[in-house]
């Protein structure tokens, strides 16, 4: 009975630190959920009261809010890109929508794939159709295994670009398939959970990526299920406060003054309607994924991050969509969560920016960063240990959204507190201070009490130019020097590729 009683003993001893031993032997999982056109306050965490998002509430109560985090481009692709290589668009040369990154970089999944993470894409790519306004059809949207996948070498679940959530496809292969549920976003995270499956007892640890396309126009009641819109139905909504009945003409679209009245004003209260119904959608597939990883006991060693790529004015300064320095476009949430690692409740107003994701990411799975990266690694901000953190945010608007046009060219500086702008077409200035006036309606630039601030931020924005080689061109010159005339990017402020 004694021996018995040893041995037992002895077997537990065994488990225990051969358990103890895997642990610390594997790296954390990754799995990083974007969302496309995600405002940073139309969160219940944020602040919201109109939102219903209890699980992303619970998320940010679990890790570290980054409260001052901004998409360094505030459009698709050319966040998907700065995202994946930690640089900004002008070294990247995804300046605009519709174009197809060059496949030489050093790339956050190529590095992961390289020390042992089995790597998984799932959702919207948006690198490689390079046809304007082409979201259709196998050419546009199969991106075949090899270089122009940037390093995911295992799952790959993907389409280039579309908005429309029900019956829509996807391409594992040159011929398009079905979606096994009619919601887009319901099937992708049900992929995403079949590969957790599949990966949650490997020796080497995962990365996924699961980037979807809500909350992302269109605003209409029949794209999104009506078990989320019903919970809105009887919720008033307005016109933002700094609403203006004429469309800010440095506006790449929607200008017309018609349309803007006619159109934009009185359908906008729908549209923020069902956008807020796509939010929670994606708080309840949020709440599902959390809880396959609380029960399968992965919660603990799992890099959790959910953000965006952009923000949504929503007739906010004249304006709709995204691609412009005000906060509700450039501004983004950025959640991460990992336990007994990253404090739980843990905020910080740190300014970062796109470029710092990767090196971020890569600095707490303690993997090297390539010297190609232009961001900062804030990992240990992320720890709750004090450490360097950027000084201010630099931002590029490159041109139109997707059109090869000139005239919506701009850049732009943001600290803790001021929003400092430029555009290229006649040198217009604005500063804006974000902390007495947080809907930016009043431009302090040519107020003397502001203009060694403004001296100060202009300084600034020089001396990231300078250090990116960024020329603030013309949109087209980007085109005619940076593309192969086929919106294919063959160079970008360094050099050729």
């Amino acid at each position: 009975m004694k021996m018995k009683t040893c041995l037992i003993v002895f077997l537990s001893i065994c488990t225990v630190v051969s358990t103890y031993a895997q642990k610390k032997r594997k790296k954390p999982n990754v799995i990083y959920v974007m969302t496309d056109q995600l405002r940073y306050d139309m969160l219940g965490y944020s602040g919201s009261t109109t939102a219903i998002t209890p699980n992303l509430d619970r998320l940010a109560s679990q890790g570290l809010n980054f409260t001052n985090c901004v998409s360094g481009t505030p459009v698709c692709t050319a966040h998907r890109a700065s995202v994946i290589t930690g640089k900004y668009a002008s070294s990247t040369g995804v300046v605009v929508n519709e174009l197809r990154i060059n496949p030489n970089h050093e790339t956050l999944p190529k590095v992961l794939m390289q020390n042992g993470y089995k790597t998984g894409f799932i959702g919207k790519w948006h690198l490689w159709a390079n046809i304007e306004g082409g979201h259709d059809g196998s050419a546009n949207n199969y991106v075949p295994p090899g270089p122009y996948r940037l390093g995911f070498d295992g799952e790959w679940k993907a389409y280039n670009f579309h908005h429309l959530n029900f019956n829509s496809e996807y391409w594992d292969a040159p011929e398009a398939k079905k979606y096994p549920t009619d919601y887009e976003p319901e099937a992708q995270f049900n992929f995403a959970s079949d590969f957790i499956n599949r990966h949650k007892s490997d020796k080497n640890p995962f990365a996924l990526f699961l980037w979807i396309g809500l909350p992302h126009d269109p605003w209409r009641k029949n794209n999104v299920p009506e078990k989320y819109y019903n919970r809105f139905v009887n919720t008033q909504f307005h016109l933002p406060p700094n609403w203006r009945d004429q469309p800010d003409p440095y506006m790449d679209r929607n200008t017309d003054p018609q349309e803007w009245l006619n159109f934009w004003k009185p359908g906008l209260p729908e549209m923020m309607r069902v956008y807020y119904a796509m939010v929670n959608s994606v708080d309840e597939l949020m709440g599902n994924l959390m809880k396959q990883l609380d029960e399968q006991g992965l919660t603990e060693n799992t890099i959790l991050i959910f953000s965006s790529d952009h923000g949504e004015m929503f007739g906010e300064n004249g304006r709709v969509y995204k691609m412009i320095f005000y906060e509700s476009s450039a501004r983004i949430p950025f959640l991460i969560r990992w336990p007994g690692k990253i404090p739980a409740g843990l905020k910080s107003d740190a300014l970062i920016n796109t470029p710092d994701f990767m090196p971020t990411i890569l600095g707490l799975t303690g993997l090297p960063v390539p010297s190609t990266v232009e961001g900062m690694d804030v990992s240990k901000t992320c720890l709750g240990k004090a450490s360097d953190e950027p000084e201010f945010a630099f931002l590029q608007g490159m041109g139109h959204t997707y059109q090869w046009l000139d005239g919506f060219e701009w850049r732009a500086v943001r600290d803790k507190r001021f929003t400092f702008a430029r555009y290229l077409k006649d040198g217009k200035e604005l500063l804006f201070d974000n902390k007495l006036d947080p809907q930016q309606i009043t431009n302090l630039i040519n107020d003397i009490k502001y203009t060694a601030v403004a001296k100060k931020l202009r300084e600034k924005m020089q001396r990231k130019m300078i250090e990116l080689n960024d020329e603030f061109k013309p949109c087209t010159w980007y085109r005619d020097n940076w593309t192969d005339g086929n919106r294919n990017i063959i160079a970008s402020a360094k050099g050729k590729f």
